[in-house]
């Protein structure tokens, strides 16, 4: 299996995020075996640089947290999942992503990341997408891509966010 976490932040870039996104939530990370996070970030935390990172579990205080498990029918394509994700540690942040959500950028591009492009390139990439996602190149928010799995997988929103 694959497990994500998609979460809302607490500050204007984490709102900013949301509200773009039209969602509940601002940022996603894969979770590794022993509950450490894998994402891109664009801050300094806990003295790991900005960028595809492994961070401890609860790194930050989350306003809120939705764990998404997502199946699979061989233990390969978990595999190829996180090898991938994990052949991306040391990469930037996306610094253009934000202005990209309103100017243009090829999320697939593999040269710097944001959270959700990442998760979802690496998920295309392992086979878990049965078909590329289709999305215009520059949308793909944490929250865009909440919804594009829960066409595959149940999603369970805290009851105060289940209607937004």
């Amino acid at each position: 299996m694959i497990r994500l976490q998609f979460v809302a932040g607490k500050g204007i870039s984490s709102d900013l995020i949301e509200w773009y996104g039209a969602g509940c939530v601002s940022h996603v990370d894969a979770v590794l075996d022993d509950g450490s996070l894998l994402g891109a970030r664009s801050d300094v935390i806990g003295g790991k640089p900005a960028g595809v990172q492994i961070r401890p579990p609860g790194y930050e205080a989350f306003s809120l947290v939705i764990p998404v498990v997502l199946p699979v029918e061989l233990p390969a394509m978990t595999a190829e999942f996180y090898r991938l994700l994990r052949a991306e540690i040391g990469k930037p942040y996306d610094e253009t992503a934000i202005l990209a959500f309103f100017t243009g950028r090829d999320w697939r591009a593999p040269d710097s990341w944001f959270c959700s492009e990442l998760q979802a390139t690496m998920l295309e990439q392992c086979g878990w997408f049965p078909t590329p996602l289709s999305t215009p190149a520059n949308k793909l928010t944490p929250a865009g891509l909440l919804l594009a799995l829960s066409a595959r997988v149940p999603i369970v929103l805290p009851p105060t966010h289940a209607a937004e």
